[in-house]
């Protein structure tokens, strides 16, 4: 189950392939350093999971698919709190603001992405950090992994401009654009300490 087109969770075969070493690459996306984390549109946990070896404090899974939850709480051993829910109603659904957000694999099919940026900046604590892993701009056959193409398609991948442009008007400066992988690139955001009222 999912709310946005073309973010279904992935065969964890080619999804570890993907990612072989998820710690790693969270370490590089600075997530070592908060103390808080929500991890939006989480699936089974891939990097949640690790998120939770190197955040000191609560990390939440938000996902809409019960089933791929109860996956993740199996593999867990209770270091995450699991909720089941729409991205589009995280204010509802975090009890407490986070020091940062992570939304991986998952932009691109999203109807209005400004708004969901929106919604993140609302559980977010003033200067906190966001996180945005996403596919790149280039065509299936180009992504090849485990010699299959794969990722959205091309009408829906967007430039690290385009994902800047998406997600600074909802009280967001962009701080970094970083190659995570040879198919992903991250943009980290810092939220802004006044933001625009949630819609």
């Amino acid at each position: 189950m999912t709310a946005f087109p073309n973010t279904a969770q992935p065969d964890r075969d080619w999804w570890s392939a993907l990612w072989p070493d998820p710690e790693n690459t969270l370490e590089t996306l600075g997530i070592g350093g908060c103390d808080s984390l929500v991890d939006i549109c989480c699936g089974d946990g891939l990097f949640t999971i690790s998120a939770a070896d190197l955040v000191s404090g609560p990390v939440y899974g938000v996902d809409l698919d019960g089933d791929l939850l109860s996956a993740l709480d199996a593999r867990a051993e209770d270091r995450i709190e699991t909720i089941e829910g729409n991205a589009m109603a995280l204010p509802d659904l975090l009890s407490e603001p986070v020091a940062c957000a992570l939304l991986a694999n998952t932009l691109h099919g999203v109807p209005e992405k400004t708004l969901l940026a929106e919604k993140i900046a609302a559980v977010l604590e003033p200067g906190g950090r966001f996180v945005v892993v996403n596919w790149v701009d280039a065509a299936p056959e180009k992504t090849l992994v485990l010699g299959k193409p794969r990722g959205p398609p091309a009408e829906l991948r967007m430039t690290p401009e385009e994902t800047i442009g998406s997600v600074e008007p909802a009280g967001f400066a962009a701080r970094e654009t970083l190659s995570v992988s040879p198919h992903h690139y991250a943009v980290i955001f810092e939220r802004a300490t006044a933001i625009p009222e949630s819609r």
